[in-house]
């Protein structure tokens, strides 16, 4: 009898085991798929930034600067991969590209340019999708660090080497404010 009990309570803790590392693996799976969401929003963004910057050039020939350096922080953020490394640049290119807008303002011609509104208004969808991918990526991270760190699902966490998920954050307070487009 006490042999039918000892296996019993073995059977539940190998079923509690099991449980615990499932939730894991599908909590992983979820912040995987929360960063391929936010992944699909910014390469939609990257794929328009260089029809905005060209059609901003024919206007703004003098503002190279502002130009350049939104090409060359969507370059940098196509390279990299993770969250930790990504965030900064992705916040850096949300500022410049305000700035960029922001442009538009000492250039009615620009802002009457259809092409460049069309372009402005595909922007503004997706920032507001990647807020949306950001909102889930971030939520699913939550969940996930939470098992971890949680008794008794850290034990599980720390066998199966399941570690935190990081967070997208915005960086800089600037940030933080909606960006404003008056015309």
């Amino acid at each position: 009898m006490i042999g039918w009990i000892v296996l019993g309570l073995i059977a539940l803790f190998i079923f509690w085991i099991v449980l615990i590392f499932n939730k894991l693996v599908k909590n992983r799976n979820l912040v995987e798929e929360g960063w391929s969401g936010i992944d699909v929003q910014l390469k939609r963004r990257h794929d328009l930034i260089p029809n905005l910057v060209e059609t901003v050039k024919g206007y703004a020939k003098h503002e190279e600067g502002v130009l350049s350096k939104v090409v060359e922080l969507r370059n940098s953020a196509v390279k990299v991969q993770s969250a930790a490394e990504k965030a900064p640049i992705e916040n850096a290119l949300t500022q410049t590209l305000r700035q960029l807008f922001a442009l538009a303002e000492a250039y009615p011609d620009l802002k009457a340019n259809q092409n460049f509104q069309d372009l402005q208004d595909q922007i503004a969808q997706i920032e507001e999708q990647l807020q949306l991918a950001r909102r889930y990526y971030n939520g699913t991270a939550r969940d996930m660090n939470i098992m971890v760190q949680s008794f008794p699902s850290n034990i599980i966490a720390r066998t199966f080497r399941f570690g935190q998920a990081e967070y997208f954050e915005i960086e800089l307070e600037a940030e933080r404010e909606a960006p404003q487009v008056r015309f």
